[in-house]
């Protein structure tokens, strides 16, 4: 199939990319590379089947595709709070005219949702039947209420005009390609045990995340795309697996052989203080579940930022 990835650059996408082109589809990347980076899909450009434009997906897009993977828009507090307009502009705009042109080509379209829709959850862990706990005037709200947004598009696409949707709630995911100054916990973490610099933890460390390795996530991606029609979502896609904010950085510093100290710094402005997936849906309905255990998957994340540091490239 001919097969549209937005953020196709990103950290996501990219594997997103490399996955669906090893399975012999034709894929168009498209990212405005405020994110993603080039060195993410470098590997990908001798292959003639990979195609890559320069797109924001606030504009409409015209080209001719059988399936659309909506993952456009950043993902970290660091750069969703960068521009915070532009973010649910990302989120809102990007849903509406990846809408459209799913809906004027017939195409089955995804869309990267996020475990943000549930804020700092009363319910635990969360199931896809709860409606959240959501600010919607924080600093964060931005990303949150813009995820949420897109998620009400989708599915009035879907009743409106009987387009064929999937959406997908992703938890924590880490692994090689993340941005190394995203300012997510496991790159914050690694970056600075691989430097020996003290781990900054905010609050007392005690807040609780589940970590999904990307090889798993993006499995349920393509499981999700390609399940039968009815199954619309959304759909919890992460590990159930809980570790405190504590416990990674003890890990990291173990995995690293790392001489950092803990240091502790307030608690961000709605940060959640507990993320874990029911993923009971995923399990049943995609025979999904991942597979990756925590230290494993570091261990793989760890040598890609070691390798990252060593060639300085890590801005």
């Amino acid at each position: 199939m001919r097969i549209l990835v937005t953020g196709g650059a990103g950290f996501l996408g990219s594997h997103l990319c490399e996955r669906l082109l090893s399975e012999g589809h034709d894929v168009l990347c498209v990212d405005n590379f405020f994110t993603g980076r080039k060195r993410n899909i470098a590997h990908l450009m001798h292959n003639p089947y990979f195609e890559v434009m320069r797109h924001d997906v606030t504009f409409p897009l015209y080209v001719e595709v059988d399936q659309i993977y909506n993952l456009a828009c950043p993902a970290s507090p660091v750069h969703y709070q960068h521009d915070p307009v532009q973010t649910t502009k990302t989120s809102v705009h990007g849903a509406i005219n990846m809408l459209g042109l799913a809906k004027r080509l017939g195409a089955r379209i995804f869309q990267a949702s996020t475990s943000e829709v549930y804020g700092d959850p009363e319910v635990h862990p969360q199931p896809e039947s709860y409606w959240g706990k959501v600010n919607p005037i924080g600093i964060r709200s931005c990303y949150d209420e813009g995820k949420r947004c897109a998620e009400t598009l989708f599915f009035d696409y879907f009743r409106q005009h009987n387009l064929s949707i999937k959406v997908a709630r992703i938890f924590n995911t880490y692994g090689p390609r993340m941005h190394p100054n995203d300012g997510r916990v496991v790159s914050n973490f690694v970056v600075q045990a691989l430097r020996g610099e003290d781990i900054t933890i905010y609050g007392e460390g005690q807040q609780t995340r589940s970590f999904c390795y990307s090889d798993d996530l993006i499995e349920g991606f393509v499981r999700l795309m390609n399940s039968p029609e009815e199954l619309t979502g959304p759909v919890n896609l992460g590990n159930p697996n809980e570790f405190t904010i504590r416990e990674l950085a003890e890990t990291v510093i173990e995995l690293t052989g790392s001489s950092s100290s803990l240091i502790f710094r307030p608690l961000p402005e709605d940060d959640p203080k507990q993320r874990q997936p029911d993923i009971s849906l995923a399990k049943t309905e995609l025979g999904w579940q991942p597979s990756v255990e925590l230290k494993e998957g570091l261990v793989k994340t760890i040598s890609y930022f070691d390798e990252l540091l060593k060639t300085s490239d890590i801005d």
